[in-house]
């Protein structure tokens, strides 16, 4: 008998051809304590989730900026300080991170004109894909408060005012 035939032929020769392979396909994956990706544990913290929703709801038309007005003036002089950790992304954003689920509290400036109920829906439509995508974390709520409404002229009067 060749090497080849050895090889392909059954430890036991009432067994059919092939089960004596899948045997020690087996007895390999049960040694190793069970499939790779549950062994251990991953944490993600609430900056990480509170990252991506807040590009998630920057990403949607309408959505002027994130955060109350307080919260946007404090965040420019925080983001010119050298050294500061906050970033602008999470500006607006608090989440809580649960083992399996989050929950997300969002603040969000509009532009004047759009459907706020259409941009509402439109940001937790995309936050809740992108966490959830990223993450594996199930998004259980996605609470937003509209704070302010931008108006177009707006920026045109500050300037004109610094002007002066």
């Amino acid at each position: 008998m060749t090497d080849i035939a050895q090889r392909n032929r059954p430890e036991n020769p009432n067994e059919p051809s092939g089960s004596s392979d899948e045997a020690r396909k087996t007895s390999t994956t049960k040694r190793g304590g069970g499939d790779p990706a549950s062994r251990g544990r991953t944490t993600i913290a609430d900056g990480v989730v509170e990252k991506i929703a807040g590009l998630a709801a920057r990403d949607v038309l309408g959505v002027h900026a994130m955060g109350s007005g307080i919260s946007r003036t404090f965040g420019a002089v925080r983001d010119r300080v050298p050294g500061t950790s906050k970033s602008s992304a999470t500006r607006g954003v608090k989440a809580e991170v649960g083992e399996v689920q989050t929950a997300l509290d969002l603040e969000i400036v509009v532009d004047y004109g759009v459907s706020i109920t259409e941009v509402a829906r439109a940001v937790r439509e995309n936050v809740i894909a992108a966490v959830e995508r990223m993450t594996g974390l199930e998004v259980v709520e996605v609470n937003i408060a509209v704070s302010d409404v931008k108006l177009p002229d707006e920026e045109e009067e500050e300037s004109e005012q610094r002007l002066q």
